[in-house]
């Protein structure tokens, strides 16, 4: 299958692109209307500048933060076409700055801990809306069932779930955008929150002053995972498509301020008794109960694009070594559409704690925003430096850096109100999260800096040697290694030590295996570097990353189509087999590496050390990562070796 026709979705403008991406990528943010101008209104009373103010901030704050940061400027720095604040570090790590490493990973910890709290609170609070037909429901199981729902139909990947969502989404942007008209029509007067006077007025006239940011803030929470979910749709299909959420989503939100301007001096309570939410109340009574099964069905798409954009974040952070490796499936054709199954039960655990411990969705907004946030601050600090690296001129990026910045504080230091009401959950979460990819980088740090490759050449004469001395028992015809190294001519010590030192292993001919996997999705191809004939070879496979790694099979087909060729001799050497042409046998030996009591390390490196091996034990074995068989793998440990003392002083004595 060619290449060509599998290339990356961002570069194609689609209908179906289109449609797909708002089922997937604008659920959180297309749901704000919902909650938005309900927390900015509290129960305090309707003013004219509260909800003109109200307006304005959310205008300006849809049109800076997610149109002209993230749809306009962020969505460029792609990294094979997916995005995400990995992506970005990836492409802003090629300026060595070595610090860069900590906005990374906080924005990939803040922004994975929100994606456990966004499927809970837009579940909750969409299921709650049937609370106006049964005030008396319990919503908590109702809501485990959905998510349990929700998270499993993700194994079947974000084309299929798109598909399956987008035409729900397309009917609840139609209806936002109706409903904001019809209101709209009464009261045109509403379009004078364009001018950004009102939000400054709105710090200065709401009883919760600078504070109400936070409840601001919430109209664009989805702008972050906007930019992940990049590799699932396409950046063309994002960017186009949010022409018309945004006209869709301004319309309600302009017209939810016209109805509330013509019940000024009123209370939410004393509009709409029971129905507190100005979203509802702008709909006739004998739509309300369609609008809100429409709306239940929009919120509980809201979690996807966390969802999916989470899986985008943990491939991109196993690829700069952030986090243990883990089983990747590509349900489609198209490398940003994965799906992670560790990384979905794993969330879905998590959600089900959050509703368990807050029950309710007022009670989860406490916890809501402030993590994301964080996230946000740090992809700003990252796009500082890719905006550098694309030589855009200084007097360019130090204004709008310097804004955004700004902007991104206010709202901060707004939601850290927040972290007492429940917000330190996902900070809590987020600091878990910091942890494990702390330490896999820090580990993988400290074992690259000691581990050490050798020359071949260095060792051809001993191995050849080896493999026709029949003091030591044979091991195996054929003796297989998985080697790191990219480079021909070299490999790791520690398959010299396993081959030599631990255990002579004596074997007819010895194999040396590196897998390269490619950005396209179909490719299979393989090189055979000759190292000295019957004796050493050496086999680079390349891969496209829809290829399944199945090692043990294609390692059979290179073996076979050498034998065809007559470049190799795989008859057993034993005399009594070799004349009767049986097949030698095949063992693939991996490493298992552990700290040697040699080490010389620091407590802290110690520490970092062994919680490193944890979270391997934890993850993806290798052998299963590369497809082999257990029948012909041995698993052998070698030690590894830090700061070792090449001198020790010590007096002789009689």
């Amino acid at each position: 299958m060619s290449s060509h026709s599998h290339q990356n979705l961002h570069s194609r403008l689609t209908t179906g692109g289109l449609l797909i991406s708002l089922g997937i990528i604008y659920g959180d943010i297309g749901t704000s209307p919902l909650y938005v101008m309900k927390a900015i209104l509290g129960d305090y009373t309707i003013s004219r500048d509260i909800v003109l103010g109200g307006i304005s901030c959310i205008f300006w704050t849809l049109t800076l933060q997610t149109t002209l940061k993230y749809v306009i400027i962020t969505l460029n720095a792609d990294n094979h076409g997916e995005g995400g604040i990995f992506a970005l570090f990836a492409l802003v790590k090629k300026t060595k700055i070595k610090w860069l490493i900590i906005p990374a990973i906080i924005g990939g910890s803040a922004l994975l801990a929100d994606g456990i709290i966004t499927p809970p609170i837009s579940v909750s609070s969409a299921i709650e809306g049937l609370q106006v037909f049964n005030p008396k429901i319990n919503t908590v199981p109702i809501v485990i069932g959905i998510l349990v729902g929700l998270f499993t139909i993700q194994q079947f990947g974000s084309k299929i779930v798109g598909k399956f969502f987008s035409p729900i989404m397309l009917v609840w942007f139609t209806m936002l955008g109706v409903l904001g008209t019809l209101q709209i029509i009464t009261d045109a007067s509403v379009f004078r929150a364009i001018n950004p006077y009102y939000g400054y007025k709105l710090l200065q006239v709401h009883p919760e002053g600078y504070f109400v940011l936070g409840a601001v803030f919430l109209c664009t929470t989805g702008a972050e995972a906007l930019y992940s979910d990049m590799g699932h749709c396409g950046r063309k299909n994002i960017r186009i498509s949010w022409i018309f959420v945004k006209l869709m989503l301004l319309l309600n939100y302009f017209g939810q301020g016209a109805y509330l301007i013509n019940h000024e001096g009123k209370t939410l309570s004393e509009i709409g008794g029971n129905v507190k939410n100005p979203f509802y109340l702008i709909m006739a009574d004998w739509f309300m109960p369609v609008g809100i099964v429409i709306a239940t069905m929009a919120a509980v798409i809201a979690s996807q694009a966390l969802i999916s954009g989470s899986f985008t974040l943990i491939n991109e952070a196993m690829r700069l070594n952030f986090w243990p490796k883990v089983k990747i499936k590509y349900p489609t054709e198209l490398k940003g559409q994965l799906y992670i199954p560790s990384i979905n039960w794993l969330l879905l655990l998590g959600c089900i704690g959050v509703v368990l411990y807050f029950e309710e969705s007022g009670n989860m907004e406490h916890a809501y925003g402030l993590a994301i946030i964080l996230c946000m601050i740090m992809t700003t600090l990252l796009l500082n430096f890719y905006l550098i690296m694309r030589r855009v001129k200084l007097y360019l990026i130090v204004p709008l850096i310097t804004v955004y910045l700004t902007i991104e504080f206010s709202f901060l230091y707004a939601n850290i109100t927040k972290f007492m009401h429940g917000g330190f959950v996902t900070l809590i979460i987020a600091s878990i999260l910091i942890g494990i990819m702390a330490t896999w980088y820090m580990a993988k740090q400290i074992s690259k800096n000691y581990t050490k490759n050798v020359k071949i050449d260095d060792y051809k004469k001993v191995l050849a040697e080896l493999s026709v001395d029949l003091s030591i028992p044979k091991y195996a015809t054929h003796l297989v290694y998985m080697t790191n190294s990219n480079k021909i001519d070299e490999i790791e010590e520690k398959v010299m030590y396993s081959i030599l030192q631990k255990r002579p292993k004596r074997a007819d001919l010895y194999w040396f295996i590196h897998v390269n996997v490619l950005n396209e999705p179909y490719r299979k191809e393989y090189r055979v570097t000759e190292i000295i004939q019957d004796d050493i070879y050496r086999v680079d496979f390349y891969l496209g990353f829809r290829e399944p790694t199945k090692i043990n099979l294609m390692f059979k087909q290179v073996i076979k189509d050498m034998v065809e060729r007559g470049e190799v001799d795989i008859t057993s050497r034993y005399t009594s087999l070799n004349k009767n042409h049986i097949i030698g046998d095949f063992k693939f030996v991996l490493s298992e590496r552990f700290i040697s009591n040699d080490s010389l390390i620091t407590f802290f490196e110690k520490v970092v050390m062994n919680a490193y091996f944890i979270l391997k034990k934890l993850s993806l074995s290798e052998q299963k990562g590369f497809g082999l068989d257990n029948s012909s793998v041995k698993v052998g440990q070698c030690p590894t070796v830090f700061h070792a003392p090449e001198n020790i002083e010590m007096k002789r004595i009689k």
